[in-house]
């Protein structure tokens, strides 16, 4: 199959994940130049309308954006009114994936386990009773942006004071105590599992983007039930959300080997402690195999 000839990476964008996108565009780009392609990057700092004579002069744009516009729809669907074929899932799955209180509501009428949660559009929620510990976060924001744990009534306020400060929407999730585990799917195919031990009290951009602070276990050490069972939940959660190409679905797992789906992630980091190159990685697939992967997948869809 013929190859797409120069790939423009896109990265950058205006979210509180600019550093990490830009971490992982380059990354990216270096493994596409050793992979033989016409490699250009794009910072993305302007208005998308500045970035039309780029974007046209190349066959495909690799997508190195997390969160915010990149990852909410809005790239997805500027790039196919354009006609650009890009690397990811489109403006749809990535819009639903984007919006956790969707997702978990898809999740929850297919029998898919997932925390319960109430979602709030303001800040009168001081009636409500929960269970302690919950999960304060914001409704459409990637890598724990704005997430805090909340142990006690006293502690609530302010971490939904925080959240909203990253977004409109807020959820309030039942806390579930276990093991943090993720699993790329790839062309359909759910990669080993990824189990993650970090240092802190959840695995919290810190502890994500920081070398040291998470130790890794990839291939986790569940039984091979437990594995197939996360996969196909997976496999099945990346049809229901109508991903493409690639994504990451993240989970917790209690101490009745229940696994709880938490989110999809449709543009995954890039970086040198991402999960899913490690997910390749323990399939025997290097960095720059993974990148061809994602870019040949993506050319002939």
């Amino acid at each position: 199959m013929k190859k797409p000839n120069k790939i423009a990476v896109l990265m950058g964008g205006p979210g509180e994940e600019r550093e990490v996108s830009l971490k992982s565009g380059e990354a990216i780009n270096e493994a596409l130049k050793d992979n033989g392609y016409d490699v250009s990057t794009i910072v993305m700092d302007t208005e998308l309308v500045g970035l039309v004579e780029k974007l046209l002069s190349v066959d495909l744009v690799f997508l190195g954006l997390h969160g915010s516009i990149g990852e909410n729809g809005t790239i997805q669907g500027f790039l196919d009114a354009l006609g650009i074929i890009y690397t990811g899932s489109g403006p749809l799955s990535s819009a639903i994936c984007m919006d956790k209180n969707i997702s978990k509501v898809i999740a929850v009428k297919n029998n898919i386990l997932t925390p319960k949660w109430k979602l709030y559009n303001n800040k009168s929620i001081d009636n409500d009773e929960f269970n302690y510990p919950v999960v304060v976060k914001p409704n459409g924001q990637g890598s724990t942006v704005g997430l805090r744990i909340v142990h006690n009534k006293e502690e609530l306020k302010p971490a939904i004071d925080y959240a909203f400060k990253f977004d409109s929407s807020i959820l309030v999730e039942e806390y579930i105590e276990g093991r943090e585990l993720t699993v790329m799917v790839l062309d359909g195919t759910a990669y080993p599992v990824c189990e993650i031990i970090p240092s802190h009290e959840l695995y919290d951009f810190e502890c994500k983007y920081t070398a040291g602070m998470s130790k890794y276990i990839c291939p986790s050490k569940l039984t091979s039930d437990e594995t197939q069972n996360i996969k196909k939940v997976s496999k099945d959660l990346f049809d229901l959300l109508k991903c493409e190409n690639y994504s990451r679905a993240d989970f917790r797992m209690d101490n009745q080997n229940r696994f709880w789906f938490l989110e999809m992630n449709t543009l995954p980091g890039m970086t040198d402690t991402s999960l899913v190159p490690m997910s390749a990685l323990a399939e025997g697939i290097t960095f720059n195999e993974l990148i061809d992967k994602i870019v040949m997948q993506a050319w002939k869809k």
